[in-house]
């Protein structure tokens, strides 16, 4: 507990001040995102989301003005521990918001379990965090790996698709994501010859492609993100494998990266719970704000950012802002029914996104969508206990 929320309250219990003063204490909220590396961009278009909705709502939730503290989890699980830790024990926060690797996640998700503190993952998608790990406190706002590789791997199964390499790295994020398209693609009647990996974040990826040049799949499913997808992208179309073997993955492949990767990317295909070319009127009010903001275009990671505030919005208007009635915050918020840039979309009883997931395709430098892979996709949640 804060030196500040100590002395109102004992002051409060005096009869020195107004009980109500607690509630204008700034509510702490500690972003540990990544702000360099190869996911830098993505920690701060999380950062921009989640202000512009604090922003909307006159720079408050649930009465609360909000005070940030930044922590740079720079990509790295083995820093994770002691960084959250130094947010939850040094500064105090009330809620935790992180992170984008899956392995800082999970260091993330068992202090957070082990201490209490709220925390709200606004794109890692560790399946563990909503399955074996999962805890009251714990919310996330993106996605479980699996949900997207899974929505692949249905996609090509429906394609006809006979047989598919995958490549990504080799991390939590890649393995599950290809646990997923696997899980779907194989129950759907393809096969998958061979899983490529390389350890993260290598971006040397010519003696993989030579791999897939000689094993001739129908397909190839990938999972790489930020600087990583870029190279992947146009090493990919420069090795000449784009015209004779498709190329096929989760969303961020192409998402937040289109510019870098050009021509390259053009025509791919990946599956997603956000895409350009909604045009709802929620997303076009959502992307026109961040665009007035930030003098850029949003991206899931912005969208991802924007829900974890509403989330975290969700539950404090049930409680006044008092973030220590957790029981009722956190009833709260699972029952919410977040009104999205995405779509509207509710949570699971493991707080895991219940949504859509599109499928897109690359056209003119947007991941334009073409139709829904799945319809209100549900993770399994495995392992989860609640």
């Amino acid at each position: 507990m804060s030196l500040m929320r100590t002395m109102i309250l004992a002051t409060a219990a005096l009869g020195l001040v107004p009980a109500g003063a607690l509630a204008q204490a700034k509510l702490k909220v500690g972003l540990m995102l990544p702000y360099t590396g190869t996911y830098a961009a993505l920690g701060n278009a999380i950062e921009n989301g989640f202000r512009l909705y604090v922003a909307e709502q006159g720079g408050k939730l649930g009465g609360r003005e909000i005070e940030f503290i930044k922590v740079d989890d720079e990509s790295d699980p083995s820093k994770a521990t002691d960084n959250v830790n130094k947010l939850v024990k040094r500064d105090n926060v009330d809620v935790i918001v992180g992170s984008v690797h899956s392995g800082v996640a999970m260091a993330m998700a068992k202090v957070a379990k082990d201490s209490g503190t709220l925390l709200i993952v606004p794109n890692a998608g560790a399946d563990t965090v909503t399955g074996a790990m999962c805890a009251p406190n714990i919310f996330r706002s993106s996605f479980s790996n699996w949900q997207p590789g899974y929505a692949m791997g249905e996609v090509l199964a429906k394609k006809g698709v006979k047989t598919a390499v995958t490549i990504t790295w080799k991390y939590a994020a890649g393995d599950e994501m290809v646990r997923g398209f696997k899980e779907a693609f194989e129950k759907g009647g393809g096969k998958v010859t061979k899983e490529l990996n390389l350890p993260f974040p290598n971006v040397e990826f010519q003696a993989l492609l030579t791999e897939i040049a000689a094993a001739k799949p129908d397909a190839v499913f990938s999972f790489f993100a930020g600087g990583g997808a870029v190279k992947f992208v146009k090493d990919y179309a420069a090795a000449g494998l784009k015209k004779s073997i498709p190329l096929y993955g989760t969303g961020f492949l192409t998402d937040g990266t289109l510019e870098a990767q050009g021509e390259a990317a053009e025509g791919v295909q990946t599956t997603l719970h956000y895409a350009d070319g909604l045009n709802t009127p929620r997303d076009n009010a959502f992307r026109l704000a961040y665009a007035k903001s930030y003098k850029l275009q949003p991206d899931v990671y912005a969208v991802q950012g924007y829900d974890a505030a509403q989330i975290l919005g969700s539950g404090l208007a049930a409680v006044k802002g008092d973030v220590a009635k957790k029981a009722e915050f956190i009833a709260a918020a699972r029952k919410a029914r977040i009104d999205s840039p995405r779509g509207a979309f509710s949570l699971s009883a493991a707080h895991n996104p219940v949504q859509d997931i599109y499928l897109r395709q690359v056209s003119a430098k947007e991941n334009k969508v073409i139709g829904v892979a799945s319809k209100a996709l549900t993770d399994p949640a495995r392992g989860c206990k609640m």
